[in-house]
Protein backbone atom coordinates (compact mmCIF):
# COMPACT_ATOMS: atom_id res chain seq x y z
CA UNK A 1 0.00 0.00 0.00
CA UNK A 2 1.49 3.53 -1.01
CA UNK A 3 1.73 6.19 1.66
CA UNK A 4 1.10 9.95 1.89
CA UNK A 5 4.83 11.72 1.29
CA UNK A 6 5.77 13.34 3.67
CA UNK A 7 5.87 17.53 3.77
CA UNK A 8 9.48 17.81 3.78
CA UNK A 9 9.56 16.17 0.48
CA UNK A 10 7.25 18.77 -1.05
CA UNK A 11 8.54 21.68 0.54
CA UNK A 12 12.17 20.18 -0.34
CA UNK A 13 13.37 22.80 -2.72
CA UNK A 14 11.99 25.94 0.20
CA UNK A 15 13.71 24.41 2.89
CA UNK A 16 17.39 23.80 1.14
CA UNK A 17 16.70 27.80 0.08
CA UNK A 18 16.24 28.70 3.78
CA UNK A 19 19.08 26.58 5.03
CA UNK A 20 21.94 28.17 2.09
CA UNK A 21 20.45 31.84 2.71
CA UNK A 22 20.52 31.53 6.71
CA UNK A 23 23.91 30.06 5.87
CA UNK A 24 25.18 32.73 3.98
CA UNK A 25 23.57 35.34 6.53
CA UNK A 26 26.40 33.55 8.54
CA UNK A 27 29.23 35.00 7.25
CA UNK A 28 28.03 38.78 8.32
CA UNK A 29 28.40 40.69 10.81
CA UNK A 30 25.17 42.08 12.52
CA UNK A 31 26.20 44.49 15.36
CA UNK A 32 28.99 46.43 16.28
CA UNK A 33 29.58 44.03 19.59
CA UNK A 34 32.36 41.47 18.65
CA UNK A 35 30.57 38.64 21.05
CA UNK A 36 27.76 38.76 19.99
CA UNK A 37 29.06 38.45 16.25
CA UNK A 38 30.74 35.06 17.32
CA UNK A 39 27.43 33.96 19.15
CA UNK A 40 25.22 34.58 15.95
CA UNK A 41 28.04 33.42 13.39
CA UNK A 42 28.51 30.10 15.11
CA UNK A 43 24.49 29.79 15.69
CA UNK A 44 24.00 30.69 12.47
CA UNK A 45 26.88 28.51 10.49
CA UNK A 46 27.00 25.21 13.19
CA UNK A 47 23.21 25.30 13.15
CA UNK A 48 22.45 25.45 9.35
CA UNK A 49 25.27 22.32 8.86
CA UNK A 50 23.19 20.00 11.82
CA UNK A 51 20.25 21.34 10.03
CA UNK A 52 21.53 19.57 6.67
CA UNK A 53 22.86 16.71 8.20
CA UNK A 54 19.59 15.80 10.12
CA UNK A 55 17.50 16.22 6.80
CA UNK A 56 19.91 13.60 5.50
CA UNK A 57 19.46 11.07 8.04
CA UNK A 58 15.21 11.96 7.41
CA UNK A 59 15.72 10.76 3.82
CA UNK A 60 17.62 7.94 5.01
CA UNK A 61 15.19 7.01 7.39
CA UNK A 62 12.53 7.34 4.50
CA UNK A 63 14.18 4.14 2.77
CA UNK A 64 16.89 6.54 0.54
CA UNK A 65 19.61 4.46 -0.06
CA UNK A 66 23.01 7.07 -1.38
CA UNK A 67 23.14 6.20 -4.90
CA UNK A 68 25.58 8.31 -6.07
CA UNK A 69 29.05 7.73 -7.00
CA UNK A 70 32.56 9.62 -6.58
CA UNK A 71 34.24 10.42 -9.58
CA UNK A 72 36.82 13.22 -10.24
CA UNK A 73 38.08 13.07 -6.30
CA UNK A 74 41.57 14.13 -6.71
CA UNK A 75 40.76 17.82 -6.73
CA UNK A 76 39.11 16.99 -3.09
CA UNK A 77 41.96 14.52 -1.98
CA UNK A 78 44.27 17.14 -3.00
CA UNK A 79 42.14 20.08 -0.75
CA UNK A 80 41.51 17.55 2.10
CA UNK A 81 45.87 17.54 1.90
CA UNK A 82 46.01 20.97 2.03
CA UNK A 83 43.68 20.81 5.48
CA UNK A 84 45.82 18.30 6.23
CA UNK A 85 48.76 20.78 6.17
CA UNK A 86 46.90 23.60 7.52
CA UNK A 87 46.56 21.02 10.59
CA UNK A 88 50.32 20.35 10.91
CA UNK A 89 51.03 24.02 11.14
CA UNK A 90 49.52 24.45 14.58
CA UNK A 91 53.08 23.16 15.64
CA UNK A 92 54.98 26.52 14.26
CA UNK A 93 52.14 28.73 13.90
CA UNK A 94 52.64 32.24 15.20
CA UNK A 95 48.86 31.86 17.18
CA UNK A 96 47.81 28.60 17.23
CA UNK A 97 44.17 29.11 18.85
CA UNK A 98 43.28 31.17 16.12
CA UNK A 99 44.51 28.62 13.31
CA UNK A 100 43.24 26.18 14.90
CA UNK A 101 39.68 28.54 14.79
CA UNK A 102 39.87 29.19 11.05
CA UNK A 103 40.55 25.83 10.29
CA UNK A 104 37.34 24.85 12.52
CA UNK A 105 35.54 27.13 9.95
CA UNK A 106 36.87 25.83 7.19
CA UNK A 107 36.15 22.35 7.83
CA UNK A 108 33.16 22.64 9.09
CA UNK A 109 31.60 24.10 5.83
CA UNK A 110 33.38 21.70 3.91
CA UNK A 111 31.22 19.27 5.64
CA UNK A 112 27.87 21.42 5.03
CA UNK A 113 28.49 21.51 1.62
CA UNK A 114 29.47 17.78 1.28
CA UNK A 115 25.92 16.83 3.37
CA UNK A 116 24.32 19.35 0.96
CA UNK A 117 25.62 17.98 -2.11
CA UNK A 118 24.29 14.58 -1.23
CA UNK A 119 20.71 15.49 0.04
CA UNK A 120 20.91 16.91 -3.61
CA UNK A 121 21.66 13.84 -5.31
CA UNK A 122 19.03 12.37 -3.24
CA UNK A 123 16.34 14.18 -3.69
CA UNK A 124 17.25 14.11 -7.39
CA UNK A 125 17.24 10.33 -7.58
CA UNK A 126 13.98 9.16 -5.98
CA UNK A 127 11.99 12.16 -5.68
CA UNK A 128 11.74 13.12 -9.78
CA UNK A 129 9.12 15.55 -9.26
CA UNK A 130 10.58 17.72 -6.21
CA UNK A 131 14.35 17.67 -8.41
CA UNK A 132 16.49 20.05 -7.14
CA UNK A 133 17.71 23.16 -9.36
CA UNK A 134 21.10 24.40 -8.01
CA UNK A 135 20.75 27.41 -10.36
CA UNK A 136 17.68 28.53 -9.01
CA UNK A 137 18.40 27.25 -5.03
CA UNK A 138 21.49 30.16 -5.40
CA UNK A 139 19.51 32.62 -6.70
CA UNK A 140 16.26 32.31 -4.14
CA UNK A 141 18.91 31.90 -1.61
CA UNK A 142 20.71 35.27 -2.28
CA UNK A 143 17.85 37.48 -3.36
CA UNK A 144 16.64 38.28 -0.32
CA UNK A 145 19.98 39.17 1.01
CA UNK A 146 19.98 41.70 -1.49
CA UNK A 147 16.47 43.18 -0.97
CA UNK A 148 17.63 43.90 2.70
CA UNK A 149 21.06 45.88 1.68
CA UNK A 150 18.64 47.70 -1.13
CA UNK A 151 15.75 48.58 1.72
CA UNK A 152 18.62 49.08 4.54
CA UNK A 153 19.75 51.97 2.17
CA UNK A 154 17.01 54.00 1.97
CA UNK A 155 15.89 52.98 6.04
CA UNK A 156 19.34 53.17 7.69
CA UNK A 157 21.83 54.53 5.41
CA UNK A 158 24.31 55.10 8.35
CA UNK A 159 24.42 51.67 9.01
CA UNK A 160 24.59 49.80 5.68
CA UNK A 161 27.36 52.50 3.92
CA UNK A 162 30.88 52.47 4.31
CA UNK A 163 32.85 55.43 4.27
CA UNK A 164 36.09 55.40 1.70
CA UNK A 165 38.86 57.41 1.72
CA UNK A 166 37.99 59.27 4.59
CA UNK A 167 34.59 59.42 4.24
CA UNK A 168 34.27 61.00 0.71
CA UNK A 169 33.15 57.66 -0.59
CA UNK A 170 30.22 55.72 0.41
CA UNK A 171 30.10 51.80 -0.21
CA UNK A 172 26.80 49.81 0.40
CA UNK A 173 28.02 47.43 2.74
CA UNK A 174 28.81 49.28 6.59
CA UNK A 175 29.81 46.83 9.14
CA UNK A 176 27.97 44.40 7.81
CA UNK A 177 29.55 43.17 5.25
CA UNK A 178 32.76 44.51 3.45
CA UNK A 179 31.62 46.30 0.34
CA UNK A 180 33.94 44.23 -2.32
CA UNK A 181 32.68 40.97 -0.19
CA UNK A 182 29.22 41.93 -0.73
CA UNK A 183 29.85 42.80 -4.25
CA UNK A 184 31.06 39.31 -5.23
CA UNK A 185 27.92 38.08 -4.03
CA UNK A 186 25.62 40.64 -5.85
CA UNK A 187 27.84 39.50 -8.99
CA UNK A 188 26.56 35.83 -8.23
CA UNK A 189 23.33 36.70 -7.53
CA UNK A 190 22.59 38.82 -10.89
CA UNK A 191 24.47 35.77 -12.97
CA UNK A 192 21.86 33.06 -11.28
CA UNK A 193 19.35 35.19 -12.02
CA UNK A 194 19.90 35.37 -15.35
CA UNK A 195 20.36 31.51 -15.80
CA UNK A 196 17.36 31.45 -14.09
CA UNK A 197 15.41 33.24 -16.56
CA UNK A 198 16.88 31.29 -19.30
CA UNK A 199 14.99 27.88 -17.35
CA UNK A 200 12.21 29.39 -15.73
CA UNK A 201 8.56 29.78 -18.06
CA UNK A 202 7.40 32.73 -16.07
CA UNK A 203 10.49 35.51 -16.44
CA UNK A 204 9.28 38.51 -14.32
CA UNK A 205 10.49 36.82 -10.83
CA UNK A 206 14.30 36.21 -12.19
CA UNK A 207 14.11 39.50 -13.97
CA UNK A 208 13.21 40.99 -10.38
CA UNK A 209 16.65 39.57 -8.99
CA UNK A 210 19.05 40.26 -12.00
CA UNK A 211 17.89 43.52 -11.31
CA UNK A 212 18.21 44.18 -7.19
CA UNK A 213 21.64 41.88 -7.42
CA UNK A 214 22.63 44.64 -10.18
CA UNK A 215 21.68 47.70 -7.78
CA UNK A 216 23.59 46.05 -4.87
CA UNK A 217 26.79 45.49 -6.62
CA UNK A 218 26.61 49.69 -8.26
CA UNK A 219 26.43 50.52 -4.75
CA UNK A 220 28.91 48.45 -3.27
CA UNK A 221 31.25 50.17 -5.46
CA UNK A 222 33.58 47.05 -6.21
CA UNK A 223 35.69 47.29 -9.01
CA UNK A 224 36.74 43.66 -8.92
CA UNK A 225 33.03 42.23 -8.93
CA UNK A 226 31.97 44.74 -11.65
CA UNK A 227 35.03 43.26 -13.80
CA UNK A 228 33.49 40.18 -12.68
CA UNK A 229 30.04 40.83 -13.80
CA UNK A 230 30.98 41.96 -17.10
CA UNK A 231 33.07 38.90 -17.50
CA UNK A 232 30.30 36.18 -16.18
CA UNK A 233 27.51 37.62 -18.49
CA UNK A 234 29.79 37.68 -21.67
CA UNK A 235 30.74 34.16 -21.57
CA UNK A 236 26.99 33.16 -20.63
CA UNK A 237 25.62 35.10 -23.29
CA UNK A 238 27.78 33.78 -25.74
CA UNK A 239 26.97 30.15 -24.72
CA UNK A 240 22.94 31.02 -24.98
CA UNK A 241 21.13 28.95 -27.16
CA UNK A 242 18.32 31.75 -27.54
CA UNK A 243 19.05 34.16 -30.44
CA UNK A 244 16.46 36.63 -28.98
CA UNK A 245 17.53 36.84 -25.25
CA UNK A 246 21.51 36.46 -26.80
CA UNK A 247 20.89 39.72 -28.57
CA UNK A 248 18.93 41.70 -26.32
CA UNK A 249 21.59 41.07 -23.56
CA UNK A 250 24.13 42.00 -25.72
CA UNK A 251 23.04 45.19 -25.87
CA UNK A 252 22.16 45.80 -22.59
CA UNK A 253 25.78 44.14 -21.70
CA UNK A 254 27.01 46.75 -24.31
CA UNK A 255 25.43 49.74 -22.82
CA UNK A 256 26.20 49.00 -19.00
CA UNK A 257 29.97 48.50 -19.81
CA UNK A 258 30.80 51.89 -19.86
CA UNK A 259 28.80 53.00 -17.47
CA UNK A 260 30.09 50.51 -14.85
CA UNK A 261 34.31 51.08 -16.39
CA UNK A 262 33.54 55.23 -15.73
CA UNK A 263 31.52 55.24 -12.21
CA UNK A 264 32.45 51.78 -10.69
CA UNK A 265 35.91 51.10 -12.35
CA UNK A 266 37.30 54.58 -12.65
CA UNK A 267 35.40 56.23 -10.11
CA UNK A 268 34.10 59.18 -12.38
CA UNK A 269 37.63 59.52 -13.64
CA UNK A 270 39.38 59.75 -10.41
CA UNK A 271 40.27 56.77 -9.40
CA UNK A 272 42.52 56.23 -11.86
CA UNK A 273 45.77 55.96 -9.83
CA UNK A 274 44.32 53.31 -7.60
CA UNK A 275 43.23 51.62 -10.48
CA UNK A 276 47.02 50.83 -11.09
CA UNK A 277 48.16 50.56 -7.88
CA UNK A 278 44.85 48.04 -7.19
CA UNK A 279 44.09 50.66 -4.52
CA UNK A 280 46.97 50.49 -2.90
CA UNK A 281 47.62 46.78 -2.53
CA UNK A 282 51.00 46.45 -5.38
CA UNK A 283 52.90 47.82 -2.51
CA UNK A 284 51.85 46.16 0.26
CA UNK A 285 51.94 42.71 -1.95
CA UNK A 286 55.74 43.79 -2.77
CA UNK A 287 56.34 43.98 0.78
CA UNK A 288 54.83 41.03 1.60
CA UNK A 289 57.11 38.96 -1.00
CA UNK A 290 60.49 40.87 -0.36
CA UNK A 291 60.11 41.59 3.74
CA UNK A 292 57.68 38.57 4.91
CA UNK A 293 58.02 35.16 2.87
CA UNK A 294 61.96 35.73 2.90
CA UNK A 295 61.61 34.90 6.82
CA UNK A 296 59.46 31.49 6.34
CA UNK A 297 59.75 30.77 2.53
CA UNK A 298 58.95 26.92 3.38
CA UNK A 299 56.12 26.49 5.71
CA UNK A 300 55.13 30.05 6.30
CA UNK A 301 53.54 31.14 9.54
CA UNK A 302 50.54 28.88 10.15
CA UNK A 303 47.66 28.57 8.90
CA UNK A 304 46.06 32.10 8.72
CA UNK A 305 48.77 33.92 9.53
CA UNK A 306 50.99 36.34 7.45
CA UNK A 307 53.48 37.49 10.51
CA UNK A 308 54.86 36.88 13.89
CA UNK A 309 52.83 39.69 15.21
CA UNK A 310 49.12 40.19 14.42
CA UNK A 311 49.58 42.48 11.86
CA UNK A 312 51.98 42.81 8.93
CA UNK A 313 53.72 46.54 8.03
CA UNK A 314 55.75 46.69 5.25
CA UNK A 315 58.41 49.42 4.17
CA UNK A 316 55.65 52.00 3.14
CA UNK A 317 52.94 50.41 3.28
CA UNK A 318 50.38 49.61 5.31
CA UNK A 319 49.48 47.64 8.43
CA UNK A 320 47.12 44.62 7.90
CA UNK A 321 46.25 41.07 9.42
CA UNK A 322 45.09 39.58 5.61
CA UNK A 323 47.01 39.98 2.34
CA UNK A 324 44.08 40.59 -0.33
CA UNK A 325 45.21 38.28 -2.52
CA UNK A 326 44.52 34.33 -1.79
CA UNK A 327 47.04 33.26 -3.54
CA UNK A 328 49.87 35.60 -1.28
CA UNK A 329 47.43 34.38 1.55
CA UNK A 330 48.50 30.48 1.16
CA UNK A 331 52.17 31.39 0.60
CA UNK A 332 52.29 33.54 4.13
CA UNK A 333 50.00 30.72 5.94
CA UNK A 334 52.03 27.47 4.85
CA UNK A 335 54.95 28.54 2.63
CA UNK A 336 55.80 27.53 -0.75
CA UNK A 337 54.72 23.49 0.26
CA UNK A 338 51.47 24.83 1.13
CA UNK A 339 50.79 27.03 -2.05
CA UNK A 340 52.44 24.17 -4.24
CA UNK A 341 49.13 21.98 -3.02
CA UNK A 342 46.82 25.04 -3.33
CA UNK A 343 47.63 25.86 -7.02
CA UNK A 344 47.49 22.14 -8.38
CA UNK A 345 43.82 21.72 -6.21
CA UNK A 346 42.65 24.71 -8.26
CA UNK A 347 44.12 23.23 -11.43
CA UNK A 348 42.04 20.02 -10.68
CA UNK A 349 39.07 21.88 -9.90
CA UNK A 350 39.25 23.76 -13.01
CA UNK A 351 40.36 20.60 -15.25
CA UNK A 352 37.39 18.93 -13.87
CA UNK A 353 35.00 21.69 -15.17
CA UNK A 354 36.54 21.40 -18.62
CA UNK A 355 36.56 17.88 -18.42
CA UNK A 356 32.80 17.71 -17.57
CA UNK A 357 31.06 20.92 -18.89
CA UNK A 358 30.05 19.71 -22.32
CA UNK A 359 28.23 16.40 -20.37
CA UNK A 360 27.09 17.94 -17.08
CA UNK A 361 23.85 20.28 -16.97
CA UNK A 362 26.42 22.21 -13.90
CA UNK A 363 28.83 23.71 -16.03
CA UNK A 364 27.13 27.08 -16.61
CA UNK A 365 26.67 27.10 -13.25
CA UNK A 366 30.06 26.26 -12.72
CA UNK A 367 31.44 29.58 -14.84
CA UNK A 368 28.62 32.14 -12.77
CA UNK A 369 29.79 31.01 -9.31
CA UNK A 370 33.71 30.41 -10.15
CA UNK A 371 34.64 33.86 -12.20
CA UNK A 372 33.38 35.94 -9.24
CA UNK A 373 34.98 33.86 -6.68
CA UNK A 374 38.53 33.48 -8.25
CA UNK A 375 38.46 37.46 -9.00
CA UNK A 376 37.30 38.47 -5.35
CA UNK A 377 40.29 35.98 -4.42
CA UNK A 378 42.99 38.19 -5.91
CA UNK A 379 42.06 41.49 -4.03
CA UNK A 380 40.19 39.82 -0.78
CA UNK A 381 39.83 36.89 1.45
CA UNK A 382 39.00 34.49 -1.25
CA UNK A 383 39.23 30.52 -2.05
CA UNK A 384 42.27 29.96 0.39
CA UNK A 385 41.89 33.38 2.83
CA UNK A 386 40.09 33.95 5.93
CA UNK A 387 36.91 32.27 6.51
CA UNK A 388 34.45 33.78 4.05
CA UNK A 389 31.47 32.42 2.12
CA UNK A 390 34.01 32.78 -0.97
CA UNK A 391 35.59 29.47 0.53
CA UNK A 392 32.06 28.21 0.87
CA UNK A 393 31.28 28.62 -2.52
CA UNK A 394 34.65 27.13 -4.22
CA UNK A 395 34.04 23.76 -1.97
CA UNK A 396 30.55 23.95 -3.46
CA UNK A 397 33.00 23.89 -6.99
CA UNK A 398 34.92 21.12 -5.71
CA UNK A 399 32.82 19.01 -5.32
CA UNK A 400 29.97 19.62 -8.00
CA UNK A 401 31.53 16.82 -10.51
CA UNK A 402 32.68 14.82 -7.57
CA UNK A 403 28.97 13.44 -6.10
CA UNK A 404 27.28 12.00 -9.05
CA UNK A 405 23.92 10.14 -9.22
CA UNK A 406 24.74 6.37 -9.68
CA UNK A 407 22.61 5.03 -12.80
CA UNK A 408 24.06 1.76 -13.17
CA UNK A 409 23.14 -0.28 -10.00
CA UNK A 410 22.85 -3.65 -8.59
CA UNK A 411 19.62 -6.17 -8.98
CA UNK A 412 19.15 -5.58 -4.95
CA UNK A 413 19.39 -1.85 -5.54
CA UNK A 414 17.26 -1.81 -8.45
CA UNK A 415 14.77 -3.76 -6.69
CA UNK A 416 14.88 -1.50 -3.51
CA UNK A 417 14.45 1.19 -5.56
CA UNK A 418 11.21 -0.03 -7.46
CA UNK A 419 9.95 -1.14 -3.86
CA UNK A 420 10.63 2.83 -2.65
CA UNK A 421 8.90 4.15 -6.18
CA UNK A 422 5.74 1.77 -5.38
CA UNK A 423 5.57 2.79 -1.74
CA UNK A 424 5.27 6.35 -2.37
CA UNK A 425 3.67 6.38 -5.69
CA UNK A 426 6.60 8.06 -7.48
CA UNK A 427 7.32 9.03 -10.70
CA UNK A 428 9.17 5.83 -12.25
CA UNK A 429 11.34 7.80 -15.29
CA UNK A 430 14.01 7.23 -13.20
CA UNK A 431 13.13 3.08 -12.37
Amino acid sequence: MSKKLPSIIKNISTILVIILCIKIVGYFSIVEDRIINKIFKIITRVGMTSMIIMLQFRLIRLGCQPLFKYENILAAVLYLFYLFIAIASFTWSSDPAYSILQWVMTFESLVFVYVFMRVISIINTYFFDYKIDLVKTFALSIFPIMVIFIAGSFIEPDLFYRGMRGGEEQRLGGYYMNPNELGMLSSIGAAMGYLYFQKARLKLFPIIIMITAIMVLLLTASRSSAIGFLLIMGILILQSDNKKIKMVMSIVVVLATPVFLNFVIFKGGGGVEEVLSMTGRIPFWTALLNEGIVKEPFFGYGFMRINYTDYFEGLNTYAAKMTHNTFLQVLMNLGFVGFFIAFWQLVLTLNNFFKERKTNHYGTFFIALFIPVFINSLTEFGIFGETNYGILFYQFLILLFSIQIRVNRSKKETLLFNLFQKKWKLDPRLS
